[in-house]
């Protein structure tokens, strides 16, 4: 489209962790670089007026009744190259899961030919389900890493994509892994160049991520390093695992006497721009370190239900100041859905909140307060996941990229009376949509789907 328009719509958005503002039609301005310029609700003064020119200009766009605005989901941890195993082998224990399935088909990915075929597949997937930006790691080789940010911009979503540093011999197997900690270090480098040479090519943008798998996979020197790209490359995401089960969280006490929150700081690799998934095991002061660093997390509902052995209590992280965003998590998480991650994160709450054990006394059986509501996980997949990587992106307001999903009320959701409140029409779309009913994708003012 490339040129300026507007659209005419109803639409939902969340201004704050508490607050959801329902936009009963409104008008959205969006400017030649996808942009919103403006946005004029039916109370402005002039908005009939405005209503007009912009139809005699034939720049207005007019949706139905039943088809609503949401901003474009942001996934802020998926696994790119675990797309093809989605769904398969979760009820094994998590070595079992990486051994037998996951470094196996990692290693596929030195075929470039295989890497398009699954990166496009996984990229158009997840577009399909309203995901406008999303943060992957790709594989351990640079290749098909800077491939992935290729096929990102070209088919237009937002994409973060970080080449896996997992070098630690002792850790990873040979055919799976970094031929040295200062051959990974190169690697990332060279791979970050390579991305940010294209990174404006495409009017979304592409970004480079420094990623070390996590500290069970990487040496010393491999972290040391990395933290030194960090200090180099000063606007450079930083994406990891962080005290996600029992095992990681156990695997860097034992290793350095500290938790690994703590540990990847020593290595410089936690500032305002690190995005740490999982974090079912962090302590308060790890909380209240990462909120001092600015630091976020990536929550992964599904895949902490498979592979954490514990639920990320969301309230606290916040109450500490520590932001979180929602992703995904292929393939631990089986669902390209945000919507699907969006009902666990809800569902796994609840569950924290109430206790699972009924031999427990109600008042012994849960974390209380500890629940989040659907307004809530709605601004963990959209304002959430826009704060943890300090992008104009999530929100439907002056100034933010004009990323939406335009969804349209059908057979699937029903809709046979006026409903008690605007927000039980958001509360309908986020828990009975599929992909069919987003009939349209934009992403930085473009269709993409």
């Amino acid at each position: 489209m490339n040129k300026s328009f507007a659209i005419e719509a109803k639409a939902f958005y969340s201004k704050s962790f508490d607050q959801v503002k329902f936009i009963n039609k409104g008008i959205f301005l969006i400017n030649e670089d996808g942009f919103i310029e403006e946005i004029y609700e039916k109370s402005h003064a002039a908005y009939d007026e405005i209503r007009q020119k912009l139809l005699e200009d034939g720049k207005l766009r007019v949706l139905a009744d039943d088809e609503y605005i949401l901003p474009g989901f942001i996934d802020l941890h998926n696994h790119a190259p675990q797309w093809p195993q989605a769904g398969t082998a979760l009820d094994s224990p998590l070595e079992v899961w990486l051994g037998k399935y996951t470094f196996p088909l990692e290693s596929k990915y030195r075929d470039l030919e295989f890497a398009n075929m699954v990166y496009r597949d996984l990229v158009k997937e997840t577009l399909k389900f309203g995901t406008t930006t999303a943060m992957y790691f790709s594989s351990v080789d640079r290749a098909p890493s800077t491939l992935l940010a290729q096929i990102c911009g070209t088919l237009g979503q937002r994409g973060l994509v970080g080449k896996v540093v997992m070098d630690d011999p002792t850790a990873n197997p040979d055919y799976c892994r970094d031929k040295s900690a200062k051959d990974a270090i190169e690697e990332s480098r060279l791979f970050i160049d390579e991305v940010l040479a294209i990174k404006d090519t495409y009017k979304q943008k592409v970004y480079p991520v420094i990623t070390p798998r996590f500290i069970p996979s990487c040496s010393d020197e491999a972290l040391e390093g990395l933290g030194e790209l960090a200090k180099t490359y000063k606007d450079i995401h930083i994406q990891s695992h962080v005290s996600e089960s029992d095992w990681e969280h156990g695997y860097a006490i034992e290793r350095y006497g500290i938790h690994d929150a703590t540990a990847l700081d020593k290595f410089g690799l936690i500032n305002e721009r690190t995005i740490l998934a999982h974090a079912c095991h962090l302590s308060e002061e790890d909380m209240k370190l990462l909120a001092e660093r600015g630091a976020s997390i990536a929550h992964s509902p599904i895949s902490n239900a498979y592979f954490a052995n514990a639920v990320l209590p969301v309230k606290t992280c916040q109450e500490n100041g520590l932001n979180v965003g929602l992703a995904t998590d292929i393939s631990g998480g089986y669902s390209p859905s945000m919507y699907t991650a969006i009902r666990q994160a809800v569902i796994s709450s609840r569950m924290l909140n109430d206790g699972v054990d009924p031999a427990l006394a109600s008042d012994k059986r849960g974390r209380k307060d500890s629940s989040i509501t659907l307004n809530r996980a709605f601004y963990l997949a959209t304002a959430g996941g826009g704060k943890a990587l300090k992008l104009p992106i999530g929100k439907l307001e002056k100034g933010y990229a004009f990323d939406i999903q335009i969804l349209k009320i059908d057979e699937a959701i029903p809709h046979f009376y006026e409903e008690l409140s605007d927000i039980d029409v958001l509360h309908k779309l986020l828990l009975l949509s599929e992909s069919s009913n987003i009939k349209e994708v934009y992403i930085q003012g473009e269709r993409v789907k």
